[in-house]
């Protein structure tokens, strides 16, 4: 190998290296100052290796009961968002190029607007229809935004569709009905499934519009937020740890499952 392409290939080795050092370090920080004895979540100085905070974790009923409120907001928000995003990015990928372009820009500015306004005036226009906060306006304020990522997904998706599958089985006599269960359906599930999961991080995670309509209700986000101001312990990151190792453990039986399906397909 020639100096000339050495330098490139330690440059991108180095820049490799920074940027998964980047993005893991804070979580093996976070996941370190769970087994440290000290009451704020810090690995400096160690005090003492300690299970004590997944037990604090576990009598922590407050903290559940948020972590319980936000799985909750995530399904329905998911229940909203699969069908309707679906049918936009539908809509949009027939409409001709003139319309498709305004009509792109209308469904994605959701997108563009700060969190705080679309909490604000999530909670302006139901209380005028005499809703107060809650669940179902976590659920309306997250899923007017949360529709725009899964029509971003499945529209992409829909790109690579070839549309003469369609035109074969309505001309072989299937109706419109049985050519989306049987063809574009399972077309679009990757898609869908991504969206999903996508529809569910955005959910939880979700702090700025969630803080204006939650009412009495407090979801995961706001709860933390408040217990940083009035005292934050590791109980927190031993909940992150344990939603970290089950994220990593589903995409890693996800992998296993879906190479064991290609392996299968490829031996049929």
């Amino acid at each position: 190998m020639s100096g000339a392409d050495r330098i490139p290939r330690l440059l991108f080795a180095f820049y490799m290296v920074a940027f998964f050092v980047y993005l893991f370090a804070p979580l093996a920080i976070m996941g370190a100052a769970t087994f440290n004895t000290s009451r704020f979540p810090t690995v400096t100085p160690w005090q003492g290796t300690t299970l004590q905070w997944f037990v604090e974790l576990w009598n922590d009923g407050a903290m559940w009961q948020a972590l319980g409120t936000s799985i909750l907001v995530a399904v329905f928000v998911v229940a909203i968002s699969l069908p309707i995003g679906t049918a936009a990015a539908l809509i949009l990928t027939s409409l001709h190029a003139r319309a498709r372009g305004f009509v792109y820009a209308v469904m994605v500015s959701p997108l563009l607007t700060p969190g705080v306004v679309i909490g604000i005036s999530t909670l302006v226009l139901w209380r005028q229809l005499g809703v107060g906060g809650g669940v179902f306006l976590i659920v309306v304020a997250q899923a007017s935004f949360i529709i725009c990522y899964v029509m971003l997904m499945v529209a992409a998706r829909l790109q690579r569709f070839d549309r003469t599958q369609e035109e074969a089985a309505l001309g072989l006599g299937a109706s419109k009905v049985m050519v989306f269960r049987r063809i574009l359906l399972p077309f679009l599930k990757p898609a869908l499934i991504a969206a999903a999961f996508l529809a569910v991080l955005q959910s939880i995670e979700n702090y700025n519009t969630t803080l204006f309509v939650r009412g009495f209700d407090t979801p995961l986000t706001v709860f933390i937020a408040t217990k940083v101001r009035t005292g934050l312990t590791p109980a927190v990151n031993a909940l992150a740890l344990i939603m970290i190792a089950v994220t990593i453990f589903g995409a890693v039986a996800y992998e296993i499952s879906r190479r064991q399906q290609a392996r299968r397909a490829q031996e049929a």
